[in-house]
């Protein structure tokens, strides 16, 4: 089992930053791809940012290209998403999610149903 833990949320005005953290626990944090999801009210949740098990590739939704940034510090068991130039349709409850690869993997995992272990979830609200 994997505990995931999202923070860093809140509300910040259009054109503001965040950065999010997920600290995770119970199994070696370097095993894992990790990824950044959201899911606005009444649309469905999606990919936000996905960073690979090893190589630190990195992928990202197209509507966060150029403005996010995921990074992660295995040292830490962590991962980071850093959010700029934030708009209004970035209001949603951000989640962080664990994939464990059957072999090392260099690869973004982008779909939902890959991930193994989520976390709770932590609210950004942005203001216009």
């Amino acid at each position: 089992q994997v505990q995931l833990v999202e923070s860093g949320g809140g509300l910040v005005q259009a054109g503001g930053s965040l950065r999010l953290s997920c600290a995770a626990s119970g199994r070696p944090f370097s095993r894992f791809g990790m990824g950044w999801f959201r899911q606005a009210p009444g649309k469905e949740r999606e990919f936000v940012a996905g960073i690979s098990q090893i190589g630190g590739n990195t992928n990202y939704g197209d509507s966060v290209k150029g403005r996010f940034t995921i990074s992660r510090d295995n040292a830490k068991s962590a991962v980071y998403l850093q959010m700029n130039s934030l708009r209004s349709e970035d209001t949603a409850v951000y989640y962080c999610a664990a994939h464990l690869p059957t072999a090392y993997s260099v690869v973004v995992v982008t779909t939902i149903n890959e991930y193994d272990y989520w976390g709770q979830g932590t609210q950004v609200t942005v203001s216009s």
